[in-house]
């Protein structure tokens, strides 16, 4: 049975704990991507990596830094060679860092919470099953509990 099927049996079945239990998951799911979005982590790059593409503002997906690869060596000798403490780092050339599209889109669009709005929409396909495999067991709880009728 697909998503949609299954969304309409659980909303006949549960009726208002299913839809309390999508508000919660899609509740989360915005609180986290803001989280994340505020600490410049680059969500487009996440879901690229995934599979995913939010395809915000119906731009299509740039293609990555050039050597981006390279770029991700570096950080990671580097890494190892971080000076210590008491070790002051000196003042050299800097490789230049890849685009961060999800900071652009931040600073332009007016906010972080709209990107996480966006990024939320383009999740509905991870959602939608979270909240068929949550709503039951939470509906047994609540009526267990005599907080709604089974």
């Amino acid at each position: 049975m697909a998503f949609t099927g299954r969304m309409k049996e659980l909303a006949k079945k549960y009726g208002k704990v299913a839809i309390g239990v999508h508000l919660s998951v899609s509740c989360a799911s915005i609180a986290g991507l803001y989280v994340a979005i505020n600490n410049n982590v680059d969500v487009d790059a996440l879901f690229r990596r995934v599979g995913i593409s939010p395809g915000v503002g119906g731009e299509p997906a740039p293609a990555p830094a050039p050597g981006a690869a390279d770029f991700d060596e570096t950080l990671r000798d580097s890494a190892a060679a971080t000076p210590s403490q008491g070790e002051v780092m000196r003042d050299g050339p800097q490789p230049e860092r890849p685009r961060n599209r999800t900071t652009e889109l931040v600073a332009s669009s007016g906010g972080a919470l709209a990107l996480a709005v966006i990024c939320n929409k383009a999740l509905l396909p991870v959602r939608v099953p979270i909240t068929i495999a949550l709503t039951p067991p939470i509906a047994r709880a609540l009526s267990r509990w005599r907080l709604v009728k089974s």
